[in-house]
């Protein structure tokens, strides 16, 4: 028998011989004492091997990288590793493949959870078995990976961004497209050009494939513009830089006013009452006034911070004289200033808009300061933002100023604590080190830490959806070991990217499990002790809390993933087996009865995506067939002795009680739930009949019964699609209704009579006499079989009236 074995397995194996001849050697002459030192040397040079192998090291990235550090990490490798770039080295392709599989599977969030969580046998083996050509990862890789001004999103921080309020330009583009590629040097021009005025950003389609799809990306690149809450403005001119920011700069709406003597002070008086200041640029025949496009761009970048105007000092002699001003000037007069106390006032003598900026925002006011005396007060009736500092605060601290006027309309105050001075109530919070959180207006110990990226998009989508949702920061004082009520609870690690994405899904969950159930979330960095507690060994782990027991949760990190899994807990459509309940139950079934089992191991990723499509099945064959699963990991010497020799092995246990041991394995492609339910139920005995143009027309159309026909033809795919729904629907009408199929293929004349121009289509043909009610039938559109037998028993309940009424020599 002949064994594949890996290159860097053949390696080892190499030093292993090595080793093992060195060591026979000298057992010849010491035959027991060499066979100790033998096992712990190849101990020790497997472990170093495991090691090598392992993807973060492979990659040479910490366990919190970002995905876009992983992508910039590939890529150094890519260029240097690639066996392109090493046409002598006969390892390098299988080097490169094993550089190659890292990368995809830590580029992906799920395959990401399952690798830390299981290792490489909790993956799917066919992951990075192909690779690009040098010249892909030279010229076409990671486009915008190194500009800092263009953020490059994912399907993960997508919506966060675009509906954050700020305005986002952004470029989907593909790695391959030569006009992608063209337009990159521009679009970079362009993004350091209105670096800070909007967000400038880019979706690269070939690995956001199916985000593209849903915003309707046909072309490439594309551009459009996003605003919060309207449509997306796409652009369709000439790609130069200045077509670009003329395109971009009509959606910066914000007023510059014009001031002069009739409105000057009211204006100002009324911005001051509001907390805004001015941004004054004086224009006159000689010094330096800002350019109206300048102005524009400064009036978009400090919106709801400061007002921006100008004011003609040619004509408004007077009025500019009285602010001290004799030639062309800019200052800013921050909010709460007097007019006639020009100390406050901040001359600015730059004409750059960046550079304004930054003074302007370094000169206003800062977060209203939180103490350990105000701070129960304060956030006990009112929703808060605070931002938790600890000595330095650095730029993003002043950014954060730009919070309030976000957050104004969602009724959001914004403050800050600092821990140095308040150390006791940050410690109480078990907050160790900078950090931004939500508190709900329900108390203190009701709030929910922001572990998402340090940019005030992403804080602003946080606060908005953490205000609206039920989860809260659990700490060990408020964990839910003991409570009655159902807790889900969220083990993670704020550096791993899977809980990064899976907690914006928990807060939809939680809006809609309001009052049902309890969403907590856990830092299993700090809280060390009560995640080994509970033998947390991954992240993102969740987990459900119900009184006594205790379910971890294994699908999909999505709401919809969380929320069936719950409804499931509630009734579950799945039977968990054991050996002694496998004899029972299945082996020893009655007759009718048809079992559909999942051979599993927790492990196995295959497995973990089956979980979700193997309940959601369960559930769309309820009453139908019977569905289990059996833990092969858990019960391996049982699995065994059923022959199942890999996972996962899902297999149908027939009708017939007289041969237990019998089944059909599942071997198809596709392991989503409608393709293993239509498998699962082309075992069953079928409920209708096939009907031949004679039988139509002396049953259906002159019968005495009510009847339900499905029209088809063999070569139509929907057909095939409906063809096991149809059967559900006629075992749900047994006994009310027939059912019946004519093949439309075979029976060409009698369809086109019936007037069938489509198939599928279902048509009721009721009975209410002797005459037939329509001999067309009653077109049913709908080919769902619980939606049908609705309608139609809908439908006889209205005509029941009409058969009553019908003269005795008619029925």
């Amino acid at each position: 028998m002949c064994l594949c074995v890996p290159a860097p397995l053949l390696e080892l194996g190499g030093l292993v011989v090595m080793a093992y001849r060195v060591v026979l050697r000298a057992q010849q002459k010491h035959p027991v004492r060499f066979i100790l030192p033998l096992l712990l040397l190849v101990t020790l040079l497997v472990a170093v091997w495991a090691e090598s192998r392992d993807y973060y090291n492979l990659l040479g990235v910490s366990r919190e990288a970002t995905t876009r550090e992983i992508r910039q990490a590939f890529k150094k490798l890519a260029l240097t590793m690639h066996p392109d770039k090493n046409p002598g080295d006969h390892t390098a392709h299988e080097k490169f493949l094993q550089v190659n599989r890292a990368y995809e599977v830590l580029k992906d969030e799920d395959l990401r959870k399952k690798y830390d969580k299981y290792g490489e046998k909790g993956l799917d083996e066919q992951q990075g078995g192909r690779y690009e050509s040098w010249s892909f990862y030279r010229y076409d890789f990671g486009i915008y990976d190194d500009d800092l001004e263009i953020i490059t999103l994912d399907s993960g921080d997508f919506e966060a961004a675009v509906n954050s309020g700020e305005i986002w330009f952004i470029n989907f583009y593909f790695p391959r497209c030569s006009h992608c590629h063209q337009l990159a040097p521009t679009w970079r021009e362009f993004a350091k050009e209105m670096d800070g005025v909007i967000r400038i950003g880019a979706v690269n389609c070939g690995d956001n494939n199916h985000l593209c799809r849903r915003k309707g990306i046909n072309s490439y690149p594309s551009l459009y513009i996003y605003r919060a809450g309207q449509k997306p403005e796409k652009f369709n001119g000439e790609r130069s830089k200045d077509n670009l920011v003329r395109f971009s700069m009509q959606f910066i709406t914000t007023t510059v006013m014009q001031l002069w003597q009739g409105n000057v002070f009211s204006e100002i008086e009324n911005a001051f009452m509001s907390g805004l200041g001015w941004l004054i640029t004086f224009c006159s025949d000689t010094g330096d006034c800002l350019e109206p496009r300048t102005r524009q761009k400064l009036a978009g970048m400090l919106d709801g911070l400061v007002k921006v105007g100008w004011m003609d000092c040619t004509t408004q002699e007077q009025l500019c004289a009285s602010f001290q001003v004799t030639s062309g000037a800019t200052a800013l007069f921050p909010p709460g200033s007097s007019l006639d106390q020009q100390g406050s006032v901040l001359w600015l003598n730059t004409l750059d808009s960046k550079e304004i900026y930054s003074q302007v925002i370094n000169h206003l006011p800062d977060l209203e300061l939180l103490t350990s005396d105000s701070f129960q007060r304060k956030l006990a009736h009112h929703r808060w933002l605070v931002s938790f500092t600890f000595g330095d605060r650095g730029t993003a601290s002043n950014e954060y100023k730009k919070l309030q006027a976000f957050l104004r309309n969602d009724h959001i105050q914004v403050g800050r604590v600092d821990c140095i001075a308040d150390s006791e109530l940050c410690q109480s919070l078990y907050i160790h080190k900078p950090c931004v959180a939500v508190f709900k207006g329900l108390g203190i110990h009701d709030f929910e830490i922001h572990h998402g990226k340090d940019v005030l998009y992403n804080i602003v989508g946080f606060a908005r959806d953490s205000v609206r949702a039920h989860v809260t920061t659990l700490r060990p004082d408020n964990f839910p070991s003991d409570r009655k009520e159902p807790w889900l609870v969220d083990f993670f690690a704020p550096w791993c990217p899977p809980c990064r994405a899976l907690l914006p899904e928990l807060r939809k969950a939680s809006i809609q499990l309001a009052g049902q159930m309890k969403f907590g979330t856990l830092d299993c960095t700090i809280h060390h002790n009560l995640c080994s507690m509970y033998n947390i060994q991954a992240y993102p782990t969740t987990v459900i809390f119900n009184g006594s027991s205790v379910h971890e949760y294994e699908g999909q990190h999505s709401a919809d993933g969380i929320l069936e899994f719950i409804q499931d807990l509630v009734n579950p459509s799945v039977v968990v087996l054991d050996p002694s309940s496998f004899a029972e139950r299945v082996k020893g079934r009655a007759e009718g009865q048809i079992w559909a089992v999942d051979f599993y191991a927790p492990w196995c990723g295959p497995c973990q995506a089956l979980m979700p499509e193997w309940r959601r099945m369960a559930r769309m064959l309820s009453g139908q067939i019977l569905v289990g699963s059996v833990d092969c990991q858990r019960f391996q010497t049982f699995c065994q002795s059923q022959g199942v020799r890999a996972y996962p092995e899902v297999r149908l246990y027939p009708s017939n009680a007289r041969q237990p041991d019998r089944f059909m394995s599942y071997n198809g492609w596709h392991r989503d739930a409608h393709s293993l339910r239509t498998w699962a139920l082309s075992s069953l005995p079928r409920a209708s009949v096939d009907l031949t143009p004679e039988s139509f027309r002396s049953l259906v159309l002159s019968g005495q019964d009510h009847w339900v026909v499905d029209f088809y033809a063999p070569w139509c795919g929907p057909c095939q699609h409906f063809a096991p729904e149809f059967e559900v629907l006629a075992r749900i009408v047994k006994g009310e209704i027939r059912a019946g199929k004519v093949d439309c293929q075979a029976h060409y004349q009698t369809c086109q009579s019936a007037g069938i121009t489509a198939y599928p289509t279902v048509r009721f043909y009721p009975y209410l006499g002797r005459r037939r009610y329509e001999h067309s039938g009653e077109p049913i559109n709908s080919r769902d079989a619980n939606v049908i037998a609705d309608t139609i028993r809908q439908r006889l309940q209205l005509l029941l009236p009409q058969l009553h009424s019908k003269p005795k020599d008619e029925l």
